[in-house]
């Protein structure tokens, strides 16, 4: 049986296509934000539950609003869902995928930052979130639902690193 999310770090192409990258039908923007307390460097994730009821962990992020760059989206979409607002450090990258809704295939592109923990209070107030979580980023593979997301946070580490 076919997941209901196909993702993958690279683009699509349509069958027949020749290799011509297919253009997203919808395009999101969120983030990895990152605080450290103590020299432990977290992340903020939230959980949502999937159509089976199973609590899935991820990085916040959102639809972009009629105007928006996708650095501020991502700002916005961030602090919506987490509570917590952020400073972009850096450009992680994209995430394409596709899923089934209201009877058709529809694909999707994410872009995602790097953020730097500015002020805020971690909030499960957004309706589209079930939990959210400050998790070590030592800790984010095993907690994160998605390989895409997962790849994202190596990047990051890498990023993080030198920087140090």
């Amino acid at each position: 049986m076919l997941s209901h999310y196909h993702r993958k770090m690279s683009l699509t192409s349509r069958p027949g296509s020749g290799g011509v990258p297919r253009r997203p039908d919808e395009t999101s923007a969120g983030g990895l934000i990152v605080r450290t307390e103590g020299g432990i460097a977290s992340a903020a994730i939230i959980g949502r539950f999937d159509r089976r009821g199973r609590l899935r962990w991820s990085l916040p992020k959102g639809h972009l609003e009629a105007g928006e760059t996708t650095e501020e989206a991502a700002v916005r979409e961030v602090e919506e869902e987490t509570g917590i607002s952020g400073r972009i450090t850096a450009r992680l990258g994209s995430i394409e995928y596709s899923f089934a809704a209201e009877g058709r295939r529809i694909h999707k592109r994410v872009h995602h930052f790097l953020m730097e923990a500015v002020s805020g209070e971690l909030s499960d107030a957004d309706i589209e979130v079930a939990e959210v979580a400050w998790v070590p980023l030592t800790d984010l593979p095993q907690r994160l639902a998605y390989a895409g997301e997962r790849r994202l946070v190596a990047k990051a580490n890498e990023i993080l690193a030198e920087s140090a």
